[in-house]
């Protein structure tokens, strides 16, 4: 007999409401099959039965409110019980840490500006399972340290191809992306667009009076979104029976892993497989000591309040530009410092351009070519920003957004294969292999691009390599990318000038919004749609090299241009395809279409 529990569906959630059950007494129920509903003040959630078997008692009834871990229900062995119903596939939603890139492999270069890191060594022939292992009590098919992006997802897509895996987080599921990056930040946006949106209600009609933000309300909104998320993957983890340890993890010789520190106490484990997915930390710089008050970096810029009068952004990468977006739109004033020659580098010079032009008419102050040397807090709160030669700007807040490092400082490594490069990465070919066989690094701790759905293909070519599948590995200067500042900005491939930099002869279409039916509608015409191609004898456009846009929904928008690159899509093989009307994607077909000599509306 086993004891059914109020399950806890959120880092703040003590209490739930059962609104239904979906069973009986007396009747059977598979393991994962919806077994009650639960509603709580974040999320109304069904759960899933933990095994398979027969609903023996119901112990709270419909419209009970109870605590976290109280027995709801108890269910006993049954003979000719159903089979197991598949496990739900269904993974929590992640963009791109960010979907936010903040470092990237040398071509192209991140558009956050950081160091490019090393590109990865061409992978070993052969299988690079095995190795000795120093075998303990408890064993598993793989262990996965850290439950980030890389490492959940590793564990989820091993879990599906029916390995048995170990999965180490010492803070909170779901990594930097779920907790303080991709999502929190996304969300923030969005707030931030939804009061954009109603600025500008007059154009359509609707008389409104001045907007008002209760900030608090906001970030309680951003917390539940990220309670939820964290939550379904801890029920989606259970559901795979992934073994979830809490505690810091540590890779020894013989694939020996040690967790200490949390609340799964000191625990030896092995695997015949381990994944390193140990993530990143926010880079900081000389001079700005964070407090979490007056100097921040993403991880207490994401829980601020309130939201300052003014504020110093340093670093107008891809994090940068959509902090500064969100503050401005919610009414501080912005001043962004960037030391390179211009933000968002690595972007495609017409895309920089047209964000460019978009702040400074939302007056974000943005200053290139400079560098900061320090600050002096004031007497009356906020502080004084030393930047440039000489310059000085008074400011209620400093967000640091310089990029991230690996979080490989304490990982243990002593009588392992495992290398680390001067910048702190774990040294991996091509398909993830580490120097100690039997080995794998995924994720933002090895130098490919900090991406979140990156870490996910990662975490697949890994398991595939552990199958001995022979994975196709990724193609790195090809992966998607999303930044979500306003006007948004997602790419694929070359930039114009990085394809003229690797010898090709390019011929480039460019696209505004202005003249699209759906952008004028929606009210959002600021931006550009760049396509560029292979260059003809004939003067027309051959393979799509690189797909650009910046505009409304870009990076939602950005799939079928990912596609043609990859797939090394000619100009005349997507302009043959039909483009829905009206639609914003639609400016993409255009775009490509003129590449053929004729066009349409542009």
């Amino acid at each position: 007999m086993a004891d059914i529990e109020m399950p806890q569906l959120g880092e703040t959630v003590t209490e739930g409401t059962i609104t239904q059950w979906f069973k009986a007494v007396g009747d059977t129920v598979a393991e994962d099959e919806p077994l009650f509903e639960v509603s709580t003040d974040k999320v109304d959630s069904e759960v899933p039965s933990p095994l398979s078997g027969t609903l023996s008692e119901i112990l709270v009834e419909e419209g009970d409110t109870v605590d976290v871990g109280t027995v709801l229900a108890r269910i006993g062995d049954a003979a000719g019980a159903p089979a197991e119903a598949p496990a739900d596939d269904a993974e929590p939603d992640a963009t791109s840490q960010d979907a936010t890139p903040d470092t990237a492999p040398e071509a192209p270069q991140s558009p956050a500006g950081d160091d490019s890191p090393a590109k990865t060594a061409p992978a070993a022939s052969g299988s690079h399972a095995g190795g000795e292992v120093d075998r303990q009590d408890q064993h598993f098919d793989v262990v996965v340290i850290g439950g980030g992006p890389g490492g959940y997802a590793t564990a989820l897509y091993g879990a599906s191809a029916g390995l048995d895996i170990a999965l180490i987080e010492k803070n909170k599921l779901g990594g930097t992306c779920l907790n303080v990056g991709c999502i929190p930040a996304k969300e923030l946006l969005e707030t931030a667009a939804v009061r954009r949106t109603i600025e500008h209600a007059a154009d359509f009609g609707f008389t409104v009076g001045e907007v008002e933000t209760d900030w608090s309300k906001t970030l309680e909104r951003k917390q539940g979104v990220v309670d939820t998320l964290v939550g379904g993957l801890g029920q989606l983890l259970k559901s795979r029976k992934v073994t979830v340890f809490d505690g810091h993890g540590r890779l020894h010789a013989g694939h020996k892993v040690t967790i200490e520190g949390g609340e799964s106490g000191d625990v030896a484990l092995s695997g015949d497989a381990v994944v390193i997915a140990a993530g990143s930390l926010p880079r900081t710089i000389p001079g700005f000591d964070v407090d979490g008050d007056i100097v921040m970096t993403s991880d207490e810029f994401l829980s601020m309040d309130p939201l300052p009068g003014s504020a110093v952004v340093i670093g107008g990468g891809a994090i940068g530009c959509e902090f500064a977006s969100t503050m401005s739109d919610m009414g501080t004033s912005v001043t962004v410092l960037e030391a390179l020659p211009k933000i968002l580098p690595g972007c495609d010079a017409d895309v920089t351009r047209a964000v460019q032009q978009s702040f400074k008419k939302r007056k974000i102050d943005v200053k290139t070519g400079v560098s900061v040397s320090g600050h002096e807090p004031r007497d009356g709160g906020g502080t004084t920003v030393s930047y440039g030669d000489g310059e000085t700007i008074d400011v209620d807040a400093v967000v640091v957004s310089v990029g991230r490092r690996p979080n490989t400082d304490d990982l243990g490594l002593d009588g392992t294969g495992v290398a680390l490069s001067e910048r702190g990465f774990v040294e991996v070919d091509e398909r993830c292999r580490t120097g100690e066989r039997g080995v794998w690094s995924v994720g933002d701790c090895i130098a490919t691009p900090a991406l979140a759905h990156v870490a996910f293909a990662e975490g697949i070519v890994v398991v595939k390599d552990i199958l001995d599948e022979d994975p196709v590995p990724i193609d790195y200067a090809n992966v998607p990318w999303a930044i979500y500042c306003h006007p948004e900005v997602a790419f694929a491939g070359h930039s114009e000038e990085s394809a003229k930099e690797a010898g090709f002869e390019v011929l480039t279409s460019k696209h505004r919004w202005t003249g699209n039916g759906r952008a004028m509608i929606v009210g959002q015409t600021e931006g550009i749609v760049k396509i560029i191609a292979k260059k003809q004898d004939d003067g027309t456009g051959g393979r799509i090299l690189g797909v650009h846009i910046c505009g409304p929904w870009a990076t939602e928008q950005l799939g079928q241009g990912y596609l043609a690159v990859n797939w090394e899509a000619t100009v005349d093989e997507v302009a043959h395809f039909i483009q829905p009307h009206p639609t914003l994607s639609e400016l993409f077909g255009e775009s490509v279409l003129a590449m053929t000599g004729r066009s349409l509306h542009g």
